[in-house]
């Protein structure tokens, strides 16, 4: 199954963001994507946390969510929202939710971001819990039937996620065979530790891990990483970019998948 890795450097104003995000996908789609998954924040990154009050939708309903339904049924593809903010009870915080969308367009899956990133280097302030209320949902997974007929287990998760292997262990457990990581690291914390955390995840679980990113300077002044990649169950990379917009397209090969299963069972080796 080929797969395509979307890289932004998404500024303010949703409407722009959707546009670029359009394109990126259609060149996906001609490439033969059958799954293509957009960074966290690929709809906006604001001057301020508190902008993406402004664009938040109701579950089911609103401009970005019909955006992603209507461009997965007109190219055919798989989509997976990176993030957008959802509404919550609490007028002053959104859930960061990543969304599945089929070919169909109907969505079938959605995640809420766990995790919540905190950072404070003294130079860079990052505190996303002021604005975003953390997922209380169970680890989500959804099956992707691809065209040649083979079925593979998806794991979702976005960003500040990947630094918890408890969460990548529970995909493992429902047999995913494929962890997507949309994210949007900063530039400090990227540089240090992006490529051998994803890697990690990869090794570990020995599943495919695909991680799109937003990579670049961004209107309101973030740096943020990029890199976008993909890599394969023995932690090789198989294709990446390191900064702005691009489509990072890769094979996943369910022989090499089972291949690699087979000569190292860790996974039936647990005991915790």
């Amino acid at each position: 199954m080929n797969v395509a890795a979307i890289q932004m450097v998404s500024g303010p104003r949703p409407e722009e963001n959707l546009a670029t995000a359009r394109g990126l996908l259609e060149q996906a789609a001609q490439a033969g994507a059958e799954l293509a998954v957009l960074p966290e924040y690929f709809c906006a990154m604001g001057l301020r946390d508190t902008d993406k009050l402004a664009y938040q939708e109701s579950f089911g309903e609103g401009p970005i969510q019909s955006f992603l339904a209507r461009t997965a049924r007109e190219l055919g593809l798989w989509i997976v929202g990176g993030t957008l903010p959802l509404r919550t009870t609490d007028p002053q915080r959104v859930r960061n939710t990543t969304l599945v969308f089929a070919p169909d367009g109907r969505c079938v899956a959605r995640y809420d971001k766990i995790h919540l990133f905190w950072f404070d280097n003294g130079r860079e302030q990052f505190h996303e819990g002021r604005v975003i209320e953390a997922g209380d949902n169970a680890p989500v997974q959804f099956d992707l039937p691809a065209r040649d007929g083979h079925r593979w287990r998806v794991g979702l998760s976005v960003c500040y996620d990947l630094r918890f292997p408890e969460l990548f262990r529970a995909h493992a457990r429902a047999a995913a065979d494929v962890l997507l990581v949309p994210s949007a690291f900063t530039h400090v914390t990227g540089q240090a530790h992006w490529e051998v955390l994803l890697r990690a995840r990869a090794i570990e679980n020995l599943a495919y891990v695909v991680a799109p990113a937003q990579g670049g300077v961004h209107e309101n002044g973030r740096h943020t990483w990029g890199q976008s990649l993909v890599a394969d169950p023995w932690g090789q990379v198989l294709a990446q970019q390191a900064q702005g917009p691009g489509v990072v397209l890769a094979d996943l090969d369910p022989e090499r998948l089972r291949s690699v299963r087979q000569q190292l069972p860790a996974l039936t080796h647990r005991v915790l």
